[in-house]
């Protein structure tokens, strides 16, 4: 008798799990129906490639003329922001304690048709090498960024702060358990 009250349930679950996996495959936009190939694609990417150069290579004069008035970027951390004024006062900073910074890296662009996400953007995977207090510190990075009208809008910046932190000497201590 169980058994055969059993079987319906499998059935019914079987049939509202398949519904539900048709319903959000049509509800989920195919790829080339969103991201698309990026018409400025080498105009966009000369001025991320640019902007980045400048401001590893201190011509922060520069760096701020790609930058929208209205850029906003973000990271490495998810509450991380500045505005363009912000990330150049950064980079002076890091111009005073940094030397033989270099930057290698590669690039890619596409278009977003449509969302939240819309417009252009370019997106470098590299790595970032400086020499500060005798030692030399190289970490990798991921940077996107939306550009419009050859000026970056904003972009979002990912790297480990702790491997830098790590390699400059910092040591990470963990909390005191209390002992009970």
């Amino acid at each position: 008798m169980k058994t055969m009250f059993r079987l319906p349930l499998v059935v019914l679950a079987a049939l509202l799990l398949f519904v539900s996996a048709s319903a959000q495959a049509q509800q989920t936009p195919r790829y080339k129906d969103v991201v698309v190939e990026n018409p400025n694609a080498e105009a966009d990417m000369k001025v991320v490639s640019d902007f980045i150069n400048a401001l590893v290579s201190g011509d922060l004069a520069k760096a701020r003329s790609l930058a929208s008035p209205t850029y906003i970027g973000r990271g490495p951390a998810a509450t991380d922001s500045a505005n363009v004024d912000k990330v150049i006062q950064n980079w002076q900073g890091n111009h005073k304690t940094q030397s033989d910074r270099k930057v290698t890296f590669v690039t890619q662009t596409f278009k977003v048709l449509s969302g939240a996400l819309k417009g252009n953007w370019v997106s470098l995977w590299g790595d970032y090498t400086f020499t500060q207090a005798g030692k030399t510190i190289k970490f990798p990075f991921q940077y996107t960024a939306g550009v419009a009208d050859g000026k970056i809008l904003g972009d979002r910046i990912y790297y480990d702060v702790l491997s830098i932190y790590t390699q400059l000497g910092f040591k990470v201590t963990p909390p005191e358990t209390s002992k009970k």
